[in-house]
């Protein structure tokens, strides 16, 4: 009986003082030693070929205790989902890690959830000299100076900073693209030939969150779960903030917003005001746009053109500072940032057009200017309405003509190429009738419907091949291209709606997590941005960036945007945000004495418990923790207890998603059920087998 039961398999050691490079390295073992078959994602959540992600979240739940280990699962996940052989083996990995990944979090509290999902990747580095700085600061008196953190992050490892100058820009993603190939090297691969330590492949994660992570490796079923949706809901709505006050020794970290003591002024970091803010100065832009355009002077430049201008300065350093802070990764995964590239193209190509044609008196390139600023209302008036995308229909519906129109791109591909073969034959057949120019425009409209034309000039072109070449073509062009070009856009619609609700959250997070993770203290909104370009960006040239000047900036934020943060209180004290407290809504914390049982079996299996919990949560939420904790319960004892709470929440998950499954995926699911017994039986079988061949031998 004892050799019926199955051999769990060994489970990753971690320990909560291991590296992030480390905890990587176990993890991935573990997924690859027990992932060896193709699978997909319902495979893996329903059927046993996901029973390994199963014992391994159950083994992290009871015995991990490191703050990185989401941060690790989703990296592996992009890691897998990225490499290019064997595609099927790699993706059943990433869909295992993010199973893991989100399942975990399942088994917490909403409060450590945050913990975990906020956790930053920390610099190795800085935290070593970080804590020889506590110490040296220890032994030093009130009168000694401070090193600057930049001066302390640049000579702690030159090299560091060399490699990795901007970890939050553009080279954020192809430092990512190239360290990912070396995250599951060999636990043996520490150390080079020349016995030299090999560089970190794990160092472009620093400073990011799993949130950030997840973002990255396209896990948008993770950042769909209900847990992790109730942090971004708290982001958005600034119940969870990582800026407490404008002072120039503010750090960024996570914390939940107390209106008593929190700076009013950080406030003007939440999401759902910068957005807000951003349709009142769209809408003003639009304004000025309409204004110049009626008013078309032709001679000089007006007081509205001219405030035109500074609008789309203010607008274009804005989207510059946006860039730079947030990355090509956040930036680019936006749709709208399009339309606020072609918004800054056209206005900078109108204003280039106005100023040289009333250099020069051209009247001509006067008017080519207005005509080129006309253009501006294709992107400017929808992205007045982009606010639209932040709702669950629209914010469907805008994946859904991304994903078209990829397909839609690629397709015309194909048209381009037959449509360059016909004109070319069309053009040398009928160059005594029609000149190129006149063909080009006749098999345009025949493309894009009008067929009569073609029959009405075949026999002109010429009567021997002009006849079936152009039946030919409109066979071509009006049925068979277009319908197949029908037929794809459907597929791709259908293949985007299928999955609504994980395209809209993962718009929707995408938004909120290129707003709050900026490093940047001070945030100018525009046109107020234009004051600290022009007094603080030339003192750069020659001051040092040190305390007084960040100083001056913060003075400056306050002084400009006191009126726009006073009509937030506004807003808040009018909602009730402000009597709401220090505590986060969706987190909901046990009742005072509620009475906590813990299994024996769960005791024994638990073991003697780390005190890790207490150092891993962030240090400005500790106080809410045990404020809403029951006075002397244990870290394992609301860990069992939020396992208990969120055993129905999965299920209602499980049910989820099955409610969303197709017919296909359904069919595939209990298909592979089917082979799990039928696998199971051939087993059986064979042991019965063995045996038999076993007892005739001795007999």
């Amino acid at each position: 009986m004892a050799n019926m039961i199955p051999e769990l398999p060994d489970m990753p050691d971690i320990g909560p003082d291991d590296d992030f490079r480390l905890v990587i390295k176990k993890l991935s073992l573990y997924i690859a030693e027990n992932i060896r078959m193709p699978s997909t994602f319902e495979q893996l959540r329903t059927t046993a070929a996901g029973d390994c992600l199963r014992h391994l979240v159950d083994h992290l739940v009871l015995s991990c205790d490191h703050p990185a280990i989401v941060n690790a699962l989703l990296a592996l996940k992009w890691h897998y989902g990225a490499i290019t052989e064997d595609k099927g083996l790699n993706d059943a990995r990433a869909s295992g890690c993010e199973i893991a990944a989100w399942r975990l979090l399942t088994h917490l509290s909403e409060r450590e959830a945050v913990d975990y999902c906020l956790y930053e990747i920390p610099d190795p580095v800085l935290e070593a000299n970080r804590q020889s700085d506590e110490e040296e600061t220890l032994q030093a008196n009130e009168h000694s100076p401070l090193l600057a953190r930049a001066w302390t992050e640049s000579m702690a490892n030159p090299r560091r900073k060399h490699e990795f100058p901007n970890p939050t820009g553009n080279n954020r993603r192809s430092l990512l693209l190239q360290s990912l190939t070396r995250l599951t090297m060999s636990m043996t691969g520490d150390v080079d030939s020349d016995g030299e330590e090999e560089d970190d492949p794990t160092a472009p994660f620093i400073n990011l969150n799993a949130l950030e992570i997840a973002a990255i490796a396209d896990a948008k079923r993770f950042l769909s779960q209900n847990v992790v949706q109730k942090i971004i809901t708290g982001i958005w709505n600034g119940d969870i903030i990582f800026w407490d006050n404008l002072s120039v020794h503010t750090e960024k970290k996570p914390r939940f917003y107390n209106p008593h003591t929190a700076d009013p002024f950080s406030r003007l970091r939440v999401p759902k005001y910068l957005k807000s803010f951003e349709v009142v100065f769209f809408a003003s832009f639009l304004f000025l746009y309409y204004a110049v355009l009626v008013e078309r002077h032709p001679t000089r430049i007006t007081p509205l053109e001219i405030f035109l201008y500074l609008w789309l300065a203010a607008f274009s350093y804005d989207e510059l500072s946006e860039w730079i802070d947030a990355g090509s990764i956040f930036y680019a995964a936006d749709i709208w940032n399009i339309f606020d590239m072609a918004i800054m193209a056209i206005g900078f190509t109108y204003m280039v057009l106005r100023i040289v044609g009333l250099r020069t008196q051209n009247e001509e390139l006067i008017d080519l200017a207005f005509d080129v600023l006309a253009l501006e209302a294709l992107f400017m008036v929808p992205r007045v309405c982009s606010i639209l995308s932040l709702s669950p229909y629209w914010g469907t519906l805008i994946p859904c003509l991304k994903e078209m129109a990829k397909d839609f791109i690629k397709f015309m591909v194909l048209v381009v190429i037959i449509y360059l073969g016909f004109l070319t034959t069309f053009s040398l057949v009928g160059r005594d009738s029609f000149p190129l120019r006149d063909m080009t425009w006749f098999l345009t409209k025949i493309f894009f419907g009008s067929t009569y034309v073609g029959f009405d000039i075949m026999r002109k072109i010429d009567p021997v091949f002009g006849p079936p070449l152009m039946i030919l073509f409109v066979m071509l062009s009006s049925i068979l291209l277009m319908g197949s070009l029908t037929g794809m856009l459907s597929n791709s619609f259908s293949r985007v709606i299928t999955h609504a609700r994980e395209e809209y959250l993962f718009v929707y997070s995408i938004y909120v997590l290129e707003a709050s993770t900026s490093n940047r203290l001070t945030h100018f909104y525009p046109p107020f941005n234009l004051l600290a370009l022009v007094i603080f960006r030339p003192l750069r040239l020659f001051l040092p960036s040190d305390d007084k000047f960040r100083r001056a900036r913060i003075i400056l934020l306050k002084a400009t945007h006191l009126p726009i943060v006073f009509v937030i209180a506004i807003y808040e004290w009018i909602r009730g945000t402000s009597l709401k407290g220090a505590t986060y809504s969706a987190v909901k914390a046990p009742p005072h004495g509620a009475p906590i049982a813990i299994p024996a079996m769960m005791r024994k299996l638990a073991g003697p418990r780390r005190e890790m919990r207490g150092r891993r949560s962030v240090t400005s939420l500790q106080s809410d923790q045990a404020a809403q904790g029951r006075p002397g319960m244990s870290s394992l004892e609301r860990r069992i207890s939020a396992h208990q709470a969120r055993q129905a929440e999965e299920a209602q998950e499980d049910s989820t998603y099955a409610e969303r499954a197709t017919d296909v995926e359904v069919r595939i699911a209990d298909l592979a059920a089917k082979i799990d017994r039928l696998t199971e039986l051939m087993v059986a079988m064979q042991t019965q087998q063995s045996k038999s061949l076993g007892d005739v031998s001795l007999s």
